[in-house]
């Protein structure tokens, strides 16, 4: 089985966007971390199917929110260095990761 590692930076960014979440509705920064959550535990089965956007970079879509995980897999270890919300400048997320 496939274990997770979550980074520092994409720790804050599920954080970032669940105090955004929240601001908008009591209780959808909840829902929005629960959805998250879900979405990167799938990784444990489903790592390493979604596509290559940058580099060596896996892009998993949320299904709820406007949002991709993007990881790396090395034998059985999935690695996520961001949690990004898909709605800004794709150059600014190619920046984000590169660096």
């Amino acid at each position: 089985m496939i274990s997770i590692s979550v980074s520092e930076d994409a720790l804050q960014d599920l954080n970032d966007g669940y105090v955004f979440y929240e601001t908008q509705s009591q209780g959808l920064g909840d829902y929005f971390a629960t959805c998250l959550r879900a979405d990167i535990e799938s990784l444990k089965v489903y790592g390493g199917i979604h596509r290559i956007v940058y580099g060596d970079y896996y892009q998993l879509l949320s299904r709820v929110f406007p949002y991709g995980v993007f990881y790396t897999l090395e034998d059985s270890l999935v690695t996520i260095w961001a949690v990004i919300d898909l709605r800004r400048d794709p150059a600014w997320i190619r920046e984000r990761l590169i660096d």
